[in-house]
């Protein structure tokens, strides 16, 4: 059984940073692609972040330069470090993995970001 459980979650103010953290369980580690992805109530879930086995990354331009995904195969946790944080950045924060970045088969419950103005 496949368990993504996020932490890291909270209330920051802008240009603040925030570390989130999603520790994996159930699955080959190493052999999965593990994305962030975030939704804002009323729109739809959009990528923040992904990184391949190998390490591989992507992010869209609206975070490039500001957060960081990161892995640590020997833990089964995927980081995703958030700097220079925007109000626009308040949305609830998704874990996800799945054999390709495009391909994301298990989702985790989410932890809220909140960035106040």
């Amino acid at each position: 059984q496949v368990q993504l459980v996020e932490s890291g979650g909270g209330l920051v103010q802008a240009g603040g940073s925030l570390r989130l953290s999603c520790a994996a369980s159930g699955i080959i580690f190493e052999r999965n692609a593990m994305a962030w992805y975030r939704q804002v109530p009323g729109k739809q879930r959009e990528l923040v972040a992904s990184i391949t086995g190998g390490g591989t990354t992507n992010y869209p331009d609206v975070v490039k330069g500001r957060f960081t995904i990161s892995r640590d195969n020997a833990k089964n946790t995927v980081y995703l470090q958030m700097n220079s944080l925007k109000p626009e950045d308040t949305a609830k924060y998704y874990c996800a993995a799945g054999p390709t970045p495009r391909y994301l088969t298990s989702w985790g419950q989410g932890t809220q970001v909140t960035v106040s103005s």
